[in-house]
């Protein structure tokens, strides 16, 4: 326990791939926690154990955060101190845990960081795309419609963008970025990120398509950076054609037009006159 009333809520980073990228202070914090809320148990304790731990392990994942967050909570306000992980990573970082830390910082119990590895910020730094602005994207929605939906949202972005991918779906997710962005489009492909076999493609979108199974195995674990639109080119005519094209197969004209017109900052009357679809 720790020695205040309520306990103290550790979110800590763990390695994405080479246990070496532990911190020193994640080690000590680990030890000195009186519960571990992980991800994925089986593989925390193998983590725990690799240096030398045995602690109360308890799961804490998509499926039952609302459940856990509650008896976190509780635990929390009676003195316990708790660490929360990921599988890998930094956590809520495309992983578990907003309930948690948004329960714990309304509860008035003191959440504190202890920084660790992530897949995202990694990527970035060896990417060699402009780190200044960019946004994380995350996992586009699995559904197709809907990730052709959000990527024609995505078309006008200048940041640097960043996505991650499962390797069963890396194929087609390359084909739609580079019907969103255009084949020119600059992009990295970094895979298995701190492992043995960590690689790092970069290139245009259709050549970094034309190199997967091949130079780029499908193998591992995936994070994709994609360069944002030039700014002076962002609401060039033809990309405003190409945007209303993608959001049109998906949605009435109309619709398509209003987004557009948003995602471009075109005036309305001017999407329509190059987009020829004749809606008032």
């Amino acid at each position: 326990m720790t020695g205040d009333s309520q306990g103290v809520l550790y979110i800590v980073g763990t390695p994405i791939g080479n246990l070496e990228d532990l911190s020193a202070r994640a080690r000590k914090t680990l030890a000195m926690v009186d519960l571990v809320a992980a991800e994925d148990t089986r593989r925390t304790r193998g983590l725990l154990s690799s240096i030398g731990l045995n602690k109360t392990l308890t799961a804490y994942h998509a499926h039952n955060e609302a459940r856990q967050t509650a008896r976190l909570l509780g635990e929390l306000k009676r003195g316990s101190s708790v660490a929360l992980v990921s599988d890998a990573g930094t956590p809520l970082i495309s992983d578990p845990g907003l309930k948690l830390v948004h329960a714990a910082i309304h509860g008035h119990i003191r959440v504190i960081t202890v920084p660790g590895p992530s897949a995202l910020i990694a990527a970035l730094s060896i990417s060699g795309l402009p780190t200044e602005r960019f946004v994380f994207e995350g996992f586009l929605p699995r559904r197709a419609a809907a990730r052709r939906a959000h990527l024609a949202t995505l078309q006008a972005e200048t940041r640097t963008m960043v996505f991650y991918e499962a390797v069963h779906r890396v194929e087609p997710m390359i084909a739609e970025l580079n019907e969103a962005f255009g084949p020119e489009r600059q992009a990295a492909i970094a895979r298995e990120l701190t492992k043995v076999h960590e690689s790092l493609e970069s290139g245009t979108l259709a050549e970094l398509a034309s190199r997967l199974g091949d130079s780029i195995p499908l193998k591992g674990e995936f994070v994709l950076v994609v360069a944002g639109a030039p700014a002076a080119e962002s609401a060039d005519g033809a990309d405003v054609r190409r945007v209303f094209e993608l959001l049109h197969a998906e949605l009435p004209a109309t619709t398509a037009a209003k987004l557009t017109a948003k995602l471009t900052g075109m005036s309305r009357n001017d999407v329509y006159r190059l987009t020829q679809t004749g809606v008032e």
